[in-house]
């Protein structure tokens, strides 16, 4: 079986446990604590963090890779679309998001609370002013679940716990968001810590 060390409320593990519950792979998902991994883990990886999947004689330890392994190894649903260029595409949202969204969210749990302040309203504006691309699709910028889902969502799962409310002008995100929050596969992903997370 998949051995994946995940943390309880990391962001980048939910990523990956939504891409293994999308994919209805069982792993055996054993709990670390990024402050003091196990040596276990520091066996498997030699930074000690989280993320990381042991798959046989793969061990793989960054979220991104370990996404894209998964999407190659079980391509069922897939996550990737299958030509060059949109493949290209989604790579590049799934930075910017990362850039850009997933900088807010690190900037408001680890900063000053004035700068922690700036970082939400940075990301209350810019979800909203992008509401528009959560329109007249199921998924994100898509007609099918993809990787750029399966990034998005574990960051508007942590909105409130982030203090970020979303106003009437990002309808659009927020009926995105509860629809996909109802889905077996994104249930299957939560942590028991997730679960707790203020809704």
């Amino acid at each position: 079986m998949i051995r994946l060390y995940t943390g309880e409320l990391c962001i980048h593990c939910h990523r990956v446990r939504l891409a293994l519950a999308v994919k209805a792979v069982d792993a055996e998902r054993i709990k670390v604590d990024p402050d003091s991994p196990a040596a276990e883990l520091l066996e498997q990886n030699p930074y000690g963090d989280v993320p990381t999947l042991v798959d046989r004689d793969v061990t793989l330890y960054e979220p991104d890779i370990i996404i894209e392994y998964l999407d190659e190894r079980y391509p069922h649903p897939p996550l990737m679309p299958v030509d060059p260029i949109s493949r290209a595409k989604s790579r590049l949202v799934v930075y910017r998001m990362q850039r850009d969204w997933y900088a807010d969210y690190d900037r408001i749990l680890t900063s000053s609370k004035s700068k922690a302040q700036s970082a939400r309203r940075s990301l209350r504006e810019s979800l909203t002013a992008a509401a528009e691309l959560f329109e007249d699709q199921q998924y994100f910028l898509s007609h099918e679940l993809t990787v750029m889902d399966i990034t998005i969502l574990p960051l508007l799962w942590r909105l409130p716990i982030a203090g970020v409310e979303l106003p009437d002008e990002a309808g659009a995100v927020k009926k995105y968001a509860e629809e996909q929050f109802l889905t077996n596969w994104f249930k299957a992903s939560l942590t028991t810590d997730e679960l707790n997370m203020a809704r």
